[in-house]
């Protein structure tokens, strides 16, 4: 009787080969971005708005065909207007873009790294950073003149806080215990800042280097349509007060090229810079 128990009963092999493998759910924290999936989906975007304005359901005066837009792109582009209006504020935007950056990193982290600095810094930056920037454009021309200076400026400001607080906020959430490591092994101070919080904060950087961007084209474009005869802020007025909407749209069309030129090349900087996470 014994033996016809120990018989039927199922032995642990059996179980181990039976048994279901439960699917793994933490698929979603593993970051994988289809490689055709967006342009899939934004050509099916363009040919449809392309259906609609062939098929007349949309007035070509409030919304222009895509390729009523890509033949103004195509004309800007021969009579080289393009080229001049891109080239001026690709200057403005790389000028302000790049004072703003290296003011910010350093004041951010001085505030990161110094508690004078923190307690001076941070009072200033959360009294300043809500002003609109481009609220500023009129007094930094009575400052600076009628110019590139004070679009630049305005550009640089803009930059500069949204730059200073990424970089903090990435000091801030470098993890203590490895400071401490590194100070219990007698590391200096400066190889602690290069080799500790430098890689710890690169992650914040440069997510606020693909917000400042953003902010950079948006200032670029208000103070061009401010005060600017060149620019594509410029070109973009001017198309929409003669009602050139085809203009206008390639003029909006050749910001989000540029916005998308820009998140590229900070896709590129994380991969090579962040490639141990």
């Amino acid at each position: 009787m014994l033996e016809r128990a120990e018989t039927d009963a199922p032995s642990p092999q059996a179980d181990l080969e039976t048994a279901r493998p439960v699917a793994f759910r933490g698929a979603g924290f593993t970051p994988r971005a289809g490689r055709y999936s967006g342009w899939i989906a934004l050509a099916l975007v363009i040919g449809l708005w392309q259906l609609a304005g062939s098929a007349a359901l949309v007035n070509p005066l409030f919304l222009p065909a895509p390729s009523a837009i890509a033949a103004a792109i195509y004309k800007l582009a021969v009579s080289g207007a393009l080229w001049h209006h891109v080239s001026v504020s690709i200057m403005r935007i790389g000028t302000g873009w790049i004072l703003g950056t290296v003011a910010g990193v350093i004041v951010g982290f001085a505030i990161g790294l110094s508690s004078l600095a923190r307690g001076v810094g941070i009072t200033f930056i959360s009294a300043l950073f809500p002003i609109p920037k481009i609220a500023l454009l009129p007094l930094l021309i009575l400052w600076l003149g009628i110019g590139e200076e004070p679009k630049i400026a305005t550009i640089a400001l803009g930059v500069f806080f949204s730059t200073a607080i990424s970089v903090y906020s990435g000091v801030d959430n470098v993890p203590r215990n490895l400071i401490r490591m590194a100070q219990s092994f007698n590391v200096p101070f400066h190889a602690i800042v290069r080799r500790v919080i430098w890689p710890g904060a690169l992650p914040s950087i440069l997510a606020g280097f693909r917000i400042t961007a953003s902010v950079a084209l948006l200032l670029v474009v208000s103070a061009e349509m401010i005060g600017a005869e060149y620019g594509i802020g410029a070109f973009v007025l001017q198309a929409g007060n003669l009602m050139q909407t085809d203009q206008l749209l390639a003029g909006v069309v050749i910001l989000s090229l540029f916005g998308l030129a820009v998140g590229r090349l900070i896709n590129w900087l994380e991969t090579r810079l962040l490639h141990w996470r």
